[in-house]
């Protein structure tokens, strides 16, 4: 019989759909083939991007040349740009801003073949690294609230180009869907005096179906109402809402849960599309009791449709404890 179940943090409903029981080869997914053609992202074609912003590099190579191991330069065609002022106003009972902000592109390798869950060890941990260095960086700028890091991997995930590369978008406001975790969060830290993340973590470690995988400092969970078959989420064990705080110790015990998570995922899935998301402290927040910063990896295998975007709920045909199974299960490469 199919279960309604909410989301502790935000309220959320999710139905799961226990009689459909989809296992991973139900879904269908293809892995994605190369196209070919000219690939800007490239080594060889660093003229093709804007000027970089942060590159990780062979000793003695030059800026905006080829011996780099990551590069980071701004999109190319931003939703947002960092030049100019706010300029906020209202007009009647609508409020408006300039479009002001930074949309950056972290390139992951000059290798056109290589995806994120295939760099080595050290290769994942420099990804990690630029990530907290570019947070650190942006919210120096008084104008901007908040830092997005996310992932789109395969064209049905958003991704217009191959090559693999992650995004950092900084807005000049909160979102709205992380204003929604926080509330829910500080409702429960109101109420109990905990932190509801840190309660997760703590009853997933003591019951286990839903833990995929386990370090000394991060958990890897199927959420109890995940709300996407195959949800998968990464929390550290200990209280932190702030990623680019996070101590340097973290970043190699992330980058092993995470690139192990990514490797049974694609192994499970048949390699599907996926995204996924930072879900971090807004900048001027770096010591809140009641938030804590996670990832979160949804792989693509479902679609959105009338009743979703009708009713708000989600529709997931794969009950996280079974999701969970498989996973553990399921060996890396």
């Amino acid at each position: 019989m199919s279960e309604l179940r909410k989301d502790p943090i935000t309220g959320r409903w999710v139905i799961i759909s226990t009689e459909r029981g989809r296992r991973p080869s139900d879904f269908g997914i293809e892995k994605a083939r190369a196209k070919g053609g000219f690939c800007p992202f490239c080594s060889g074609n660093e003229d093709k991007t804007p000027p970089e912003i942060l590159a990780y590099r062979q000793e003695g190579s030059k800026p905006n040349g080829p011996g780099w191991r990551l590069r980071v330069v701004a999109n190319k065609f931003p939703v947002l740009r960092v030049e100019g002022d706010l300029n906020k106003e209202g007009v009647g009972l609508y409020d408006r801003m300039a479009g002001i902000g930074a949309h950056e592109v972290i390139i992951e390798s000059p290798d056109h073949e290589d995806t994120l869950s295939t760099l080595p060890p050290k290769h994942f941990e420099e990804v990690l690294w630029a990530y907290r260095e570019r947070m650190l960086d942006l919210r120096k700028d008084f104008r901007l609230r908040y830092g997005m890091i996310f992932k789109n991997h395969g064209e049905t995930a958003g991704a217009t180009l191959e090559h693999s590369h992650s995004q950092l978008i900084a807005l000049p406001v909160i979102p709205h869907l992380v204003m929604e975790e926080m509330s829910g969060s500080r409702d429960y830290y109101h109420y109990k005096e905990r932190c509801i993340f840190c309660d997760i973590v703590h009853q997933e470690i003591h019951e286990g179906e839903r833990v995929v995988l386990e370090n000394q400092e991060f958990l890897a969970i199927t959420p109890f109402a995940s709300f996407s078959p195959f949800e998968c989420w990464i929390l550290p064990k200990r209280h932190d809402c702030s990623f680019e705080e996070s101590q340097a110790s973290m970043i190699q015990p992330l980058a092993a849960i995470f690139s192990e998570a990514l490797k049974r995922l694609e192994r499970a899935l048949n390699w599907p599309p996926y995204n996924f998301i930072l879900h971090t402290a807004p900048f001027a927040e770096r010591k809140l009791e009641y938030y804590h910063w996670h990832f979160e990896i949804i792989p693509k295998l479902t679609r959105v449709a009338g009743f979703e975007w009708g009713s708000g709920f989600f529709v997931n045909p794969t009950p996280p404890e079974q999701a969970a199974k498989f996973l553990r299960e399921m060996e890396g490469f």
